[in-house]
């Protein structure tokens, strides 16, 4: 639910998630909030009660939205299992575990603020949850969605080619993934560490493992400890 239906569209429309999408794998869908404004001139958004700069979203808009949007859920696939989420600094900060939380859900039903963001009554009578991915205020919460649609959809059946893909990313196991080297061996006068072309698979994962530790504990010490990604 987003005032910029496009903007998320083009973002969720390549790469991965869009072969995704064209494959059925997924289905993310746009709903414009201004189309349910009860205004004839469309309007969203009005001045905040107790005064201030900036405007905030109304209610009614996103809510006749909102109802939409589970009609037309109930319609095609039945009562099947939904949290909503509204983007917003105020929230969790996204991690893979809540991804994978997520990524349990049939359907995630994904508000996006602006302005000064949204009228609390909307959020405290729908929304589930509040999801930011970062300490830092953007200008709205399309950007966030599609980051968090793109950790969760990754998570979905169909959309990487083997489970495998899932294994030994980084935060998976509570670290930072090893470094990854290819063609050509040699590049700048650097060359490809010998264990990574020595075929023995079991130093080979044993380096990986040293360097998953070293790249960790160098970048990310608060994550050592959490090997189990908790």
């Amino acid at each position: 639910m987003t005032l910029f239906p496009d903007l998320v569209d083009t973002v969720l429309g390549e790469s991965i998630v869009g072969r995704a999408r064209r494959a059925g794998h997924i289905v993310i869908k746009t709903h414009n909030i201004r189309d349910y404004s009860e205004d004839k001139h469309r309007r969203v958004d009005d001045t905040p009660y107790g005064g201030g700069r900036g405007m905030v979203m109304m209610a009614p808009p996103i809510y006749n939205c909102y109802m939409a949007v589970l009609d037309e859920a109930a319609a095609e696939r039945g009562g099947l299992s939904r949290r909503v989420i509204y983007m917003s600094p105020k929230g969790r900060i996204l991690n893979q575990n809540i991804a994978r939380e997520l990524a349990a859900y049939d359907h995630l039903i994904i508000l996006c603020g602006h302005y000064e963001g949204v009228d609390q009554r909307i959020i405290d009578e729908i929304v589930d949850e509040e999801i930011s991915i970062g300490d830092f205020v953007l200008t709205g919460g399309e950007l966030p969605a599609c980051i968090l649609v793109d950790c969760v959809a990754r998570l979905a059946e169909g959309v990487l080619p083997a489970e495998e893909c899932h294994l030994d990313e980084s935060f998976t196991d509570g670290l930072l993934e090893y470094p990854h080297y290819t063609r050509p061996y040699e590049f700048h006068g650097v060359k490809v560490p010998d264990v990574l072309i020595s075929g023995h698979h079991e130093n080979i994962e044993k380096w990986r493992r040293d360097e998953a530790f070293r790249l960790t504990a160098e970048r990310r010490p608060n994550l050592l400890g959490k090997e189990d990604g908790s």
